[in-house]
């Protein structure tokens, strides 16, 4: 979304990284030293309740910015950042260079505030679909969010993962996943999971999927459109 020259400007505070399945990118408490930009995969921000239980309240995939409470100096970390799925492809930033490039108020100002709205309304989304949404629906709208940001059909994923993302019991996973199965939207074997028909796949999901959708699609906005000109 950044026009050249603010990009080539930027380019020598980016470090490659990349970033490995499961891989804790910031932990309850801890002060946001890097902001990263994944190239590919994605992060799940989660929320860890007091008995260790963890439900997901937003992913950040190539759309987004992982570290956003960077812009805040010494802001602790509230939640959890995990790697979900893993990318060769990924930059980070250090925090305080971070800041200083928001303090100019330019492009790339613009796109992180444009970023921090979409997330927040994101999770408001994603905190209204737990409460009141299915099973079956919220794991047919997980699903079609990681194909989104993975780009394939086929990626790794374990029961246990998408029951600890979403709140579940890993027995009530199994049983919609088997479902799913059966009804010819997905297959599960040995860790991997396939999308094999994602228009009913997004007819079984709720409407928070879409909303999601919608919202992220704005971020580019002007910024984008002065980088095409």
């Amino acid at each position: 979304m950044l026009a050249p020259d603010d990009y080539r400007r930027l380019l020598p505070l980016l470090e490659p990284v990349p970033l490995k399945l499961k891989r804790i990118l910031y932990k309850p408490g801890e002060v946001v030293d890097y902001v990263y930009f994944p190239g590919g995969g994605f992060a799940s921000v989660v929320t860890v309740l007091a008995n260790g239980g963890m439900v997901e309240v937003a992913t950040i995939g190539n759309e987004g910015i992982v570290g956003l409470s960077a812009v805040a100096v010494g802001y602790r970390e509230p939640t959890l950042t995990m790697v979900q799925m893993e990318t060769d492809v990924c930059h980070r930033m250090p925090a305080a260079a971070f800041r200083r490039e928001l303090d100019r108020h330019g492009a790339l100002q613009e796109i992180v505030s444009r970023f921090s709205q979409a997330l927040m309304g994101v999770i408001m989304q994603s905190t209204a679909c737990n409460a009141t949404h299915t099973i079956e629906q919220r794991l047919a709208r997980w699903l079609l969010t990681a194909h989104d940001r993975v780009g394939r059909a086929s990626f790794p994923l374990t029961q246990e993962f998408v029951a600890m993302m979403l709140g579940a019991a890993r027995p009530t996973v199994s049983i919609v996943a088997g479902i799913q199965q059966r009804a010819g939207l997905i297959s599960y074997r040995r860790g991997h999971i396939t999308i094999l028909n994602r228009k009913m796949l997004e007819a079984a999901s709720c409407e928070c999927y879409r909303v999601t959708v919608n919202l992220l699609s704005r971020v580019p906005g002007p910024a984008s459109r002065r980088t095409r000109a």
